[in-house]
């Protein structure tokens, strides 16, 4: 996975943390179980707020 996989990563977090609500997470702690998840290969560093933002609103859209 890599940081433009948006809807992948969102999926896989809805798996790993089901009992998590998504919208109280701080994007630190987003961004660490992001570049945890099994199978997620990309640079650390590109994960920006825009892109944490992204995937939070599609966690919470998962989670709906």
């Amino acid at each position: 996975m890599k940081w433009t996989d948006i809807s992948s990563i969102a999926e896989a977090l809805y798996d790993k943390y089901p009992d998590v609500d998504p919208a109280g997470v701080r994007f630190v702690d987003l961004h660490n179980w992001v570049v945890e998840l099994d199978g997620f290969d990309d640079d650390h560093s590109r994960g920006g707020e825009k892109i944490l933002e992204a995937i939070q609103q599609a966690w919470i859209d998962e989670a709906a």
